[in-house]
């Protein structure tokens, strides 16, 4: 896994999201300990370069949409 490329750490980023948004106790964990949950969502051991990546991705993604979920609940209350 050593000659990763933008590409597939994008697409690692993207299935780890997924596996890890499933559900909520994989939430959980990924806030406990993100290195460990993303690795056994993904099934494969990382370099910690690429892992890092990996969770930084993970964490913007996962709070972006947090951040969309909020913002449509607040715009939903002001048209009330």
């Amino acid at each position: 896994m050593a000659n990763l490329d933008l590409n597939n750490v994008k697409q690692l980023i993207t299935a780890a999201v997924k596996k890890i948004t499933e559900n909520k106790d994989t939430v959980e964990r990924f806030k406990a300990n993100p290195a460990e949950t993303v690795q056994n969502v993904l099934g494969v051991n990382l370099s910690s370069d690429i892992l890092e990546k990996v969770i930084e991705g993970v964490k913007a993604k996962i709070g972006a949409d947090n951040a969309a979920g909020i913002l449509a609940k607040i715009k939903k209350l002001f048209k009330k």
